[in-house]
């Protein structure tokens, strides 16, 4: 793979562009003076030991003196979830996206290491697997998302890496796979299938990123002339922001990336090399394929799904998410539960970013409602994408609610490719991240 060098100049003036983002993004999360502690007695429950569930146990525990804090997942492995897309597409190894969940769990929280199965919410109480029934005060739910592979026929998870079928979202063995098996078509080009369903994503920016990289990877290897690359949507568009939208379109027809809409995948042949869409209307087509990049239908885990916590009506009421006030997290109807991160029923924020403005939001919220206070706090739906589009170029996308772009660094244009988000992706954005993670930002 060739690539060119900046000159001493251009290092020097990125270096000092990198130290100011890298100094912008600790200083836009870095906590102000801490408040004298609230002492209680109150139980508090996090469900859920990704990053939302961690980051509001490290602030509760420094915001509450005498305070019981109780923590339900059975996960052993952190993972650093922004970084599958680095691994899949052969930027990082894979163990730069894994850690244990034991180092960020705070010393005195009684961490029950069974999955939650159920919740009765009426009686402030969760089940666990084994049928252990623990109550109460305060619920944190920050289970994140179910990724429902069932709704594709014949998909099979283990099978990634085999025979051209690819997906970044199972794990980080399923991304060190989808690489292997991009690398290896990369060498010899042909037809490129990416999907994308007409559910809510985490991270529905990964579906983009891994269409331009692998577009980038066959440039790399002199295989374009030999490759088709088709983004085939669920919806009517491939990103939800309509700025966004349309600058991807741009950028894909110019690179001669098509796209599909309204086709949503609904079966696999995998040993037959071989992909079955069907439209809104009902009409199927088969297309053959050397490489697929698989994205599953997502929904609420079953626990929340069926449970009296998920929307009963409305648009989330499908998909089982967390019936939560969008501007305070607090539930709708029990005021002692609060959701953070992806299971949240709202109209964005499925992503990291979207945790990191938040985590602090809801824990202040949490400290409120236990000293008789009103949350105070809104949250705008802050997300943010590091949309890549080339090794070495990306798009540093930042959003609301209402899909308005809101960039935070004046350095950084946001439809603007650029190196400078490309080194925050790459280098800056796992440190910002294990900040978040251990209360600190």
């Amino acid at each position: 793979m060739e690539h060119s060098f900046p000159s001493c100049s251009e290092l020097n003036r990125r270096q000092w562009l990198l130290g100011s983002a890298g100094a912008a993004v600790l200083a836009s999360t870095a906590p102000g003076a801490q408040a004298a502690k609230l002492k209680t007695r109150a139980h508090i429950v996090v469900v859920g030991s990704g990053l939302g569930g961690l980051a509001v146990i490290n602030r509760l525990t420094a915001m509450l003196d005498g305070a019981q804090i109780t923590l339900i997942d059975s996960k052993q492995e952190h993972n650093y979830q922004p970084g599958y897309t680095l691994v899949a597409t052969g930027v990082w190894p894979v163990g730069k996206v894994r850690e244990r969940n034991a180092d960020f769990v705070p010393s005195g929280v009684n961490w029950v290491q069974e999955m939650a199965a159920e919740f009765d919410a009426a009686n402030n109480t969760v089940v666990t697997a084994t049928g252990q029934r623990i109550a109460y005060d305060y619920l944190v739910v920050a289970m994140g998302t179910h990724q429902d592979w069932s709704l594709i026929e014949g998909m099979d998870v283990s099978a990634i890496g085999q025979k051209g079928l690819t997906s970044v979202y199972p794990s980080p063995q399923a991304a060190q796979a989808t690489w292997a098996s991009m690398d290896a078509f990369r060498h010899k080009g042909g037809n490129a299938v990416m999907t994308l369903p007409a559910t809510p994503l985490k991270c529905a920016g990964a579906p983009l990123k891994m269409t331009f990289m692998l577009r980038d990877r066959l440039a790399q290897t002199g295989m374009l002339y030999k490759s088709k690359v088709t983004f085939y949507s669920a919806l009517g568009t491939v990103f939800g922001v309509k700025v966004v939208n349309d600058n991807v379109l741009a950028r894909w027809r110019d690179l001669g990336i098509a796209v599909e809409t309204t086709q949503k995948l609904q079966a696999i042949d995998i040993g037959a090399q071989s992909a079955r869409f069907v439209t809104p209307e009902g009409a199927t087509s088969d297309v053959a394929y050397d490489f697929i990049h698989v994205v599953p239908p997502m929904r609420a885990p079953d626990a929340i799904k069926n449970s009296d916590l998920a929307w009963k009506e409305g648009p989330f009421a499908a998909g089982g998410w967390l019936e939560v006030d969008k501007a305070t997290l607090q539930h709708r109807r029990y005021k002692n539960v609060f959701g953070i991160g992806d299971i949240n029923g709202t109209p964005r924020g499925k992503t990291a970013a979207t945790v990191k403005k938040s985590a602090p939001i809801v824990a202040q919220h949490l400290v409120d409602v236990i000293a008789g206070r009103e949350p105070g706090q809104k949250f705008d739906g802050y997300t943010s994408c590091p949309l890549i589009v080339k090794e070495g170029s990306a798009m540093l996308i930042e959003f609301d609610y209402e899909g308005r772009l809101t960039p935070s660094l004046p350095m950084v244009e946001p439809l603007q490719a650029s190196y400078l988000a490309w080194l925050m992706k790459y280098r800056l954005l796992k440190p910002a991240y294990m900040a978040v993670l251990k209360g600190r930002a």
